[in-house]
């Protein structure tokens, strides 16, 4: 087990991942810039994404919804919506991704639709009006500022005021990860919950550690959790709740055994939490997070 983060290797997800919060600071200006891009206010809205992207989907149709700005619904890609919106939002990092390309040449004809990407030359500009973020892009195969980038600007663009949650951000980066994270960093199994948006965040963070380091992690709704799930939690192992979840959760799931993780950190400033994890987990077993097993940059289908 890693001591210190001077131990942990150079890669390029370490630093992409140091690099949140200044990417955050910028969402402000990108949003006032394009607004006229961006969802208005009563728009029946769908968003589409594949994998992180989609996470970032329902993220922001949460928010949204909550904020009372209208309708909006969050479809995979590869199961596009069969009624139709007013607009239609449309996230991906490479774009190139086939399922992606394929939705987006199926969205009726006429109907306003803007794609937010980090990648300049690629097809999906060709489809629709471009948020393109390109400082923001990657060059680790496992995604985290574009994505999150991605939410900050769609959250500056619902009114919020992100300067809380970047200086949150910020002292989570400024803390030693193999000291913040003692708790969590030997555990066989984690299992991450959260309400509203947080629950797709909770998708993402599971998702990001079975990517850099092929941990066993699952994801749920917090309240749903006490309804199946819980019957894993065991010493050895811990629930991960990003937000705020019903104030019960944490006895039933100490009573277990398991350990139960929880800051009151905006859910995204949490998963930076998540992802210094990812680092460090990868460093302890050795595996190279930057280029994770059986996955590419995008997913590009023959048929």
């Amino acid at each position: 087990m890693l001591t210190s983060a001077s131990q942990i290797p150079v890669t390029h997800l370490a630093a992409e991942i140091d690099s949140q919060p200044d990417h955050w600071a910028r969402a402000g200006a990108l949003a006032a810039e394009h607004h006229a891009l961006l969802p208005a206010s009563g728009e029946r809205v769908a968003v589409i994404g594949c994998g992180t992207s989609l996470f970032m989907a329902r993220a922001y149709a949460a928010l949204r919804e909550q904020a009372g700005q209208g309708l909006t619904d969050a479809w995979p890609a590869g199961q596009p919506p069969a009624r139709e919106y007013d607009r239609y939002l449309v996230i991906c990092r490479s774009g190139t991704t086939t399922e992606v390309l394929d939705a987006m040449r199926a969205f009726p004809a006429g109907a306003p639709r803007t794609v937010i990407t980090s990648s300049p030359g690629t097809p999906v500009l060709d489809l629709g009006d471009a948020l393109l973020i390109a400082d923001a892009d990657e060059q680790s195969v496992v995604q985290t500022r574009f994505a999150t980038t991605t939410l900050a600007i769609l959250r500056s663009h619902l009114g919020e005021d992100l300067a809380p949650v970047i200086e949150q951000a910020r002292a989570v980066l400024a803390e030693d990860p193999a000291d913040a994270l003692a708790a969590v960093c030997g555990v066989d199994q984690i299992t991450f919950v959260g309400m509203g948006f947080a629950a797709a965040l909770a998708e993402e963070a599971a998702l990001k550690l079975r990517e850099s380091c092929q941990a066993w992690t699952e994801s749920y709704l917090a309240t749903e959790y006490r309804h199946g799930p819980i019957s894993i939690a065991a010493p050895g192992r811990a629930v991960w709740a990003l937000g705020e979840v019903p104030a019960s959760l944490a006895p039933a799931v100490t009573a277990t055994g398991a350990h139960f993780e929880h800051r009151t950190l905006d859910p995204m400033a949490e998963l930076v939490r998540v992802h210094r994890l990812c680092v460090l987990r990868a460093a302890d077993l050795g595996l190279d997070p930057d280029h994770p097993r059986s996955l590419s940059r995008s997913v590009v289908l023959d048929s």
